[in-house]
C-alpha cells in the first residue's frame, strides 16, 4: 500500500490517482486486479471517502480501471484495446463527420475505452451506481400485480403518474396526474410533439445554440427551422417577436432551465413575455426542462408562470438517475396531452411496466431527492475544479451558467475550432465545437465542456498544447511580417 505527502502541495486526490497510475502501468497491479473499496482506501490512507471518489472517477474515466457496480472496482482488462478501433474512424475524422448528431449520439451511449468524454451530454456511470439499489428493483417487481407479466397503461401507471405530479407541485408547477404521461425519456417527448402537432411545412422556432437532435427531428417533420438567439438570461425576446411577426410558427421550443448546451438559464422577467408572445401570435411552447433536475436552487420555469396553458413541458430521469432505466414524463392540458398519448399509442403502444415499478419504488422511498442532493454536491464541486483548469488552459469562460452539467467555452481568437476537436479526436477525447448546436450550422467559437469529465487533467493538458502551438504559429506569421514590411 502507498503512502501519501501530506506537506505536498499536490491534492491528495491527484497524489491517490498518480500512485494507482503508477501501479497499473508497471503491471502492480495487473488487469482484473480488485481495489480497495472507496471506504477501504479512504480508512488506509486516513483521507475523506470524497477525495478516494475523486481519484477514482478520474481513473474510470481514463479507462484505467472500470466500476463493476456492489462488486466494486476492478483495474481494466487492457484500457488501450479500444483505441486502435477509434484510430479506424479516422477517415470520418477528414471528412468531419465526426460533428454529425447522430453519430456524436451513439459516441456518447456506445463508449469506447480510453475515449475521454469531455463534451458529453451525460454524468459519469460511477455517479449514478447508488441511484437503483438492486433491492429497490426487487421491490419494484414486488409492486407489480402479476409480476413480469403485468401490463402498464399507455399513459403510465396511476401511482408513479400521482409521484410525479407530486414531484412537479414541489416545483411550483400546479398539476394532477391526469395531467401526466410517461415517456422513455426527453427525446421520445420531442418525437410525440413532433407527431401530434406538426405537419411538413409548419414552421418551428427554436433557440440558438441549441439540442442538436431536436434540429434533426424537425427537419425529419420537414418543417421550417427558424432560429432565435439564445442570451445568458434567455431568448433574444426581440429575435423571437421579430421572428414570429414574420414566420407565425406553429410551435416554439425552448429550455428555460439550465439551457443545453450553454448552461444558462432564464430570469423570470424574460418568461413572462415568452408567454405574452405566445398569446399574442398564437403558438404552443414545448418546454424541455431535462437539465432542470441539476439546478441547485429554484429556478423558474414556463410550466410554474403559465399553469401549462399553450406549454407541453416534458422532462427525464434518464440522466440524473439512470440511463438503463430510460423514464421520462410530460405534463400538459387534457386536450393536448390527448393528442400526445395518441401518438404513443400508435408509436410504441406503452412504456416498460417494470421500469415505471422500479421508478415508482425509487420515488416513494425518498431516495430521490437524496441522490440529487449528492449529485448537485459533486456537480458543483466539479464545475468548480474544471472552470479552473479550462481557463488555465486559454479557454474563456464569459458567462459559466447557474450549474449544471455544461460550460460553454470560447476558444481565443484565432484558433480554428475545427482543427482543435479533430486534434482531440485523434488524441482520445470527444469535444464538441459550437457549430453543432447552431440551428443554422453557422461557425461558432464555442466548445461544450462537460464538468464532470472536463475536470480530468488530460483535457486542460491537450488544450493548453493547442493553444500554444496556435500562439506560436501566429507569433511566427507576425514576425514573418514586420520583417517584410
Amino acid at each position: 500500500m502507498f503512502s501519501l505527502d501530506r506537506d505536498s502541495p499536490t491534492p491528495l486526490a491527484d497524489q491517490i490517482e498518480q500512485r494507482l497510475h503508477a501501479l497499473i502501468h508497471s503491471a502492480q497491479l495487473p488487469p482484473g486486479a480488485r481495489l480497495n473499496s472507496i471506504r477501504q482506501l479512504a480508512q488506509r490512507l486516513g483521507v475523506s471517502p470524497n477525495t478516494v471518489v475523486v481519484a477514482y472517477d478520474r481513473l474510470v474515466a481514463a479507462s484505467l480501471i472500470d466500476s463493476r457496480g456492489t462488486a466494486g472496482f476492478f483495474v481494466a482488462e487492457g484500457p488501450a484495446d479500444a483505441m486502435p478501433d477509434l484510430l479506424t474512424q479516422a477517415a470520418r475524422v477528414e471528412a468531419g463527420e465526426e460533428q454529425e448528431a447522430v453519430w456524436l449520439a451513439q459516441q456518447a451511449n456506445d463508449q469506447k475505452a480510453g475515449v475521454l468524454l469531455a463534451s458529453s451530454g451525460a454524468l459519469p456511470a460511477t455517479w449514478l451506481e447508488d441511484a437503483i439499489p438492486a433491492a429497490a428493483v426487487q421491490r419494484g417487481l414486488a409492486r407489480a400485480t402479476a409480476g413480469m407479466a403485468s401490463r402498464c397503461p399507455p399513459q403510465g401507471l396511476p401511482m408513479l403518474r400521482e409521484r410525479i405530479a407530486m414531484l412537479l407541485r414541489s416545483q411550483g408547477v400546479a398539476v394532477d396526474a391526469g395531467r401526466i404521461l410517461t415517456t422513455y425519456g426527453g427525446t421520445q417527448a420531442i418525437d410525440l410533439i413532433c407527431r401530434a402537432f406538426l405537419r411538413p411545412g409548419d414552421t418551428v422556432a427554436v433557440e440558438t445554440p441549441g439540442y442538436f437532435l431536436l434540429f434533426d427531428r424537425l427537419r425529419q417533420a420537414g418543417v421550417t427551422i427558424v432560429p432565435v438567439p439564445r442570451r445568458p438570461d434567455g431568448i433574444d425576446l426581440d429575435a423571437l417577436d421579430a421572428a414570429c411577426t414574420r414566420h407565425r410558427p406553429r410551435l416554439l421550443f425552448i429550455q428555460s432551465v439550465l439551457h443545453n448546451p450553454t448552461g444558462w438559464g432564464s430570469t423570470a422577467a424574460n418568461l413572462h413575455r415568452v408567454l405574452m408572445l405566445a398569446q399574442r401570435h398564437d403558438f404552443l411552447i414545448a418546454e424541455d426542462d431535462v437539465q432542470g433536475h441539476f439546478h441547485p436552487g429554484a429556478p423558474t420555469r414556463l410550466a410554474q408562470l403559465s399553469g401549462l396553458e399553450r406549454v407541453i413541458y416534458y422532462s427525464s430521469f434518464c440522466k440524473a438517475m439512470s440511463p438503463a432505466l430510460r423514464l421520462g414524463y410530460m405534463a400538459a392540458e387534457p386536450a393536448l396531452l390527448k393528442a400526445l398519448m395518441r401518438e404513443k399509442i400508435i408509436s410504441v403502444l406503452t412504456t416498460a411496466a417494470l421500469n415505471e415499478y422500479v421508478l415508482l419504488e425509487v420515488l416513494a422511498a425518498g431516495r430521490w431527492r437524496k441522490h440529487l442532493d449528492r449529485l448537485q454536491q459533486r456537480l458543483a464541486a466539479a464545475r468548480a475544479a474544471a472552470t479552473q483548469q479550462l481557463r488555465q488552459a486559454g479557454v474563456l469562460l464569459e458567462h459559466p451558467g447557474e450549474g449544471g452539467l455544461f460550460l460553454w467555452g470560447t476558444l481565443p481568437a484565432g484558433v480554428d475550432v475545427d482543427h482543435v476537436v479533430k486534434e482531440a479526436f485523434r488524441a482520445g477525447i470527444l469535444l464538441v465545437r459550437g457549430a453543432t448546436f447552431a440551428a443554422d450550422g453557422a461557425r461558432d467559437p464555442h466548445i461544450r465542456f462537460n464538468a464532470a469529465f472536463s475536470q480530468q487533467p488530460r483535457l486542460a493538458d491537450f488544450l493548453r498544447d493547442q493553444l500554444s502551438a496556435t500562439t506560436s504559429a501566429q507569433r511566427a506569421v507576425e514576425r514573418a511580417r514586420s520583417r517584410i514590411n
